[in-house]
């Protein structure tokens, strides 16, 4: 029996806690949550689709006027906080740790069931943000390898919001970078490695600091948790077998940044780039998704695209709005035997 309770974002927003039993990483019990966003009474009916979200590093869902956007547009709204991550995270556990993000398979999965079970079997929209922008197409990409692929379990499409498809820096850095992180992660994978932890991003968004967005600081710290050479290790795992090529099976929409930023500190340039990642990298591994895919820069556009200032998240929502009416029509027509429509940049 599935049991929804009130959630931390108040009204209208209800969470449901899904076992997933022992950690294979040895942390206890583990456990996931699935936030919905059921706005108006009881009585009203629930969407056929829906929308299910994933974060990132150092995150969890609060972004309430992204759900609000979803649901206007007829969507109902999910959103899933990953094992030892914000509302999922207990005592002892090492926050977002995992050896290997195919463990996050489990609630992906389970979560994707819960969805389509709450909408009658509906279609589903994945969007996803930095860290989960790497962990969802290695998960479809998974999904899609089975009998009956992606299509059979109801996924549309996905959007994803500053993928993280590889660490910054030159080449050779990351080479280098990418065995010491291997050797370190295997011997002493939750050793911190030095250097991490600056609150240059953190800075910008929070409204304590030089932002305007409210957010729980122990949930998502302004330094960012503490980011391990096991973690890591999974990561570049991850990068790996992206830059081999997927074939994720749905079309996608990226959204990113379009110009990053190595500040140290907060400056107000940080407010108008991305802070976190190398936009070159999300354009370079863009086409490793094995599907239709729409790449599309926001001017002045912070990290988290959805979290940046007016103009630039105005110009976001109208990009995302534009690839949804293409999908639906796109969709529309698959239905009918027609022509596949063009996306927005191609017209």
């Amino acid at each position: 029996m599935t049991t929804w309770v009130p959630d931390v974002l108040g009204d209208g927003y209800q969470q449901l806690t899904i076992p997933l039993g022992t950690d294979p990483d040895g942390e206890g019990e583990v456990r996931a949550t699935l936030v919905r966003h059921r706005p108006g009474s009881a009585e009203s009916a629930t969407p056929t689709r829906a929308v299910l979200y994933v974060h990132g590093f150092t995150d969890y869902f609060f972004q309430t006027h992204l759900a609000e956007h979803f649901t206007e547009r007829g969507y109902a709204f999910y959103a899933l906080d990953l094992r030892k991550c914000g509302r999922s995270l207990t005592p002892g556990q090492t926050a977002h740790y995992v050896s290997d993000l195919a463990l996050y398979d489990a609630e992906l999965n389970e979560a994707l069931r819960l969805v389509r079970d709450d909408i009658g079997g509906g279609e589903v929209l994945l969007n996803a943000h930095s860290t989960g922008g790497l962990v969802v197409p290695l998960w479809l990409d998974r999904l899609h390898r089975r009998p009956g692929g992606i299509s059979s379990l109801g996924v549309c499409g996905v959007v994803l919001n500053s993928p993280w498809f590889d660490l910054q820096g030159p080449s050779v850095i990351r080479n280098v970078g990418t065995t010491a992180i291997d050797t370190l992660g295997r011997v002493a994978p939750k050793t911190i490695i030095p250097g991490t932890g600056l609150s240059t991003y953190g800075d910008s968004l929070h409204e304590s600091q030089h932002g305007s967005w409210t957010y729980n600081l122990e949930w998502k710290p302004l330094r960012g948790c503490p980011i391990t050479f096991g973690w890591m290790r999974a990561v570049r795992t991850g990068h790996a077998r992206l830059h081999r090529g997927l074939n994720i099976g749905v079309p996608a929409l990226i959204l990113r940044s379009a110009r990053s930023t190595t500040a140290k500190s907060y400056v107000p340039r940080v407010d108008v780039a991305d802070a976190v990642l190398d936009v070159r990298q999300i354009a370079r591994w863009a086409g490793c998704l094995g599907d239709r895919t729409t790449i599309v820069p926001i001017e002045g556009a912070r990290h988290d695209v959805f979290l940046s200032t007016e103009s630039p998240l105005a110009e976001a929502f109208s990009e995302l709005d534009a690839w949804l009416d293409w999908l639906d029509g796109s969709r529309r027509g698959h239905t009918r035997g027609a022509t596949t429509a063009q996306t927005p940049q191609e017209k």
